[in-house]
């Protein structure tokens, strides 16, 4: 079977076939209220526990080539982090770089 995405804030788990692309009139912006894109490069601004990891994804961290797309709740932003994986944020716990 496949892999399950997972938030780290609520532990959250869905199959990433379930996430769609984000509405064209849609502006997300990051924790300070910069507009973000596609591709851009973040910064996660607090640290945050991830479901199966025994360290997480410490505060400071930088993910990049993000994705924004309507997930589940307000999670809307799809991303690869080094160490963790595939899954999604919620854009108000990161700021752009």
């Amino acid at each position: 079977m496949g892999s399950l995405l997972v938030c780290p804030e609520c532990a959250h788990e869905w199959a990433p076939a379930s996430a769609d692309a984000a509405d064209e009139s849609e502006v997300i912006t990051d924790a300070v209220g910069n507009v973000l894109a596609d591709g851009d490069t973040v910064t996660v601004i607090k640290t945050l526990k991830v479901k199966g990891s025994p360290t997480g994804i410490k505060a400071g961290t930088k993910v990049r080539n993000i994705r924004l797309v309507n997930g589940v709740g307000d999670h809307d932003i799809d991303c690869k982090i080094d160490g963790i994986g595939p899954m999604q944020l919620k854009s108000s716990v990161v700021k752009k770089v």
